[in-house]
């Protein structure tokens, strides 16, 4: 077995793991901020289904990394070691930017404002996980 392949599967398992948990919490909250909506008789934001949603593009980094780990050339360690700390970074983006949409749902459907700041916020969360695909992609051509 050639151990480079258990760090492309952690780039895109533990991406998507925090994918799956990020979008598990935000879709929690939107749904409890619509029945809140309902129940007081206020019109339910549909734009929450992008809260939702926003952790998902983790995936799509920790699949690029495992590409990119494939194709890089580089030794198996440094395989590995991107792939498991890289798709952790990633997937720990994912998960921490559904908390901040789960937030963003619960102000959002409380007050009706702010949504474009809610975005902001997990735009902000969102560039760990661009930031750490970037790097990643450095270090596997400097190995």
């Amino acid at each position: 077995m050639n151990i480079a392949f258990v760090g492309m599967a952690a780039a895109l398992g533990l991406s998507a793991a925090g994918s799956a948990f990020g979008a598990g919490y935000a879709g929690m909250s939107s749904v409890g901020a619509w029945k809140k909506c309902y129940a007081s008789g206020k019109p339910a934001p549909f734009i929450m289904i992008a809260f939702s949603g926003a952790p998902l593009t983790q995936t799509i980094y920790g699949f690029l990394l495992m590409n990119f780990i494939s194709s890089s050339g580089c030794d198996a360690g440094m395989a590995l070691g991107v792939g498991l700390f890289g798709g952790l970074a990633i997937g720990l983006s994912a998960l921490f930017q559904g908390r901040c949409a789960a937030a963003a749902s619960d102000a959002l459907g409380s007050t009706g404002k702010g949504t474009a700041n809610y975005f902001i916020v997990i735009g902000v969360v969102e560039t760990v996980a661009l930031f750490t695909l970037v790097f990643s992609l450095l270090l596997l051509n400097a190995g």
